[in-house]
């Protein structure tokens, strides 16, 4: 294959790579704007018409070809986006993405569909740009089967089959944290810029595992700090092991009961997935972590299929 401009385009952030005929990343570029701000620099195309310019400008001093094909993956495809990529239904793998991207430019740039499951439940839902993480992801592991968490404002729980997609679950604890820091009593003694308190966030998963509600394990992040038995600077790490660790109740179940638990694979931000981590292994259950190299491999395993002559 000729070289592949790939994009990650979300909502706060835009990051490219230009990858190689291997999915070598040759270039890279973590710092464009996401697409809620792009409205303010003039849209979508003059964004980009400027990220390929610094992209084939760093790319020739190195000797390397210009991209031949664009693929872009994550929110830029929402309706709020450069152009809206129809969801498709699970199953769904590498093929079956490929056949429905939709092309901004027929035969050289295309933006992945998101995915969605349980349409004829009462509570479907939806994704995009983390079906591509999670195929990148089995595929450096060499993996068909597992299940895949992608930690984040809106946490995401796949589960691969085969090879293939066959559902998951979006949970908001993310989003929760923060209204919950920013808008509740808690905000009155909460420091989200305080370090990482690895003791206060086992006591908060610990909590979570026993009390059977979030709403009562929540509020004692307020009353442990009252009476002492946690300082101030803990709080905001007991309130994300609460969150954290309600996520996982809901989750693992299955894989706990297992003699040996199969290895759960988390995908994301390093620090996020060291958390998710802990997490993991205080209810007894292995972790790989895999970081965003996963969407370069996704995007240039789809690519492949986009263009398997070239």
């Amino acid at each position: 294959m000729p070289n592949l401009l790939a994009l990650d385009w979300g909502t706060s952030r835009l990051r490219a790579a230009l990858l190689d005929a291997s999915g070598t990343v040759r270039v890279q570029q973590d710092d464009g704007p996401g697409i809620q701000s792009v409205a303010e620099r003039g849209g979508f195309t003059p964004v980009f018409v400027a990220l390929c310019a610094d992209i084939e400008s760093r790319a020739a001093r190195l000797g390397l070809e210009p991209p031949a094909h664009t693929l872009v993956c994550g929110m830029a495809g929402s309706r709020q986006g450069w152009a809206e990529a129809p969801y498709c239904p699970c199953p769904a793998d590498a093929p079956a993405l490929a056949a429905q991207v939709h092309w901004l430019q027929a035969g050289r740039m295309a933006i992945v569909p998101g995915v969605c499951s349980g349409l004829d439940t009462a509570a479907p839902d939806v994704m995009r740009g983390e079906e591509v993480q999670v195929l990148g992801a089995a595929q450096r592991a060499g993996v068909a089967n597992g299940t895949f968490v992608l930690p984040g404002t809106h946490s995401k729980w796949v589960q691969l089959h085969r090879g293939r997609i066959g559902g998951f679950a979006t949970y908001m604890t993310g989003e929760f944290y923060g209204l919950l820091a920013q808008h509740s009593l808690l905000a009155r003694m909460l420091d989200t810029s305080a370090p990482h308190d690895p003791v206060a966030f086992d006591a908060g998963l610990a909590h979570a595992r026993q009390a059977g509600s979030v709403l009562h394990a929540a509020f004692a992040t307020r009353t442990r700090s009252l009476l002492q038995a946690q300082t101030d600077a803990a709080a905001a790490s007991y309130l994300s092991g609460v969150l954290i660790g309600e996520e996982l109740r809901a989750n693992l179940a299955h894989l706990s009961a297992a003699a040996e638990p199969p290895a759960v694979h988390l995908v994301g931000e390093a620090a996020l997935v060291a958390r998710y981590a802990q997490a993991l292994t205080s209810f007894g259950v292995p972790t790989v972590r895999h970081g965003h190299e996963a969407t370069w491999a996704g995007l240039h395993a789809l690519a492949q299929h986009l263009w398997p002559d070239q």
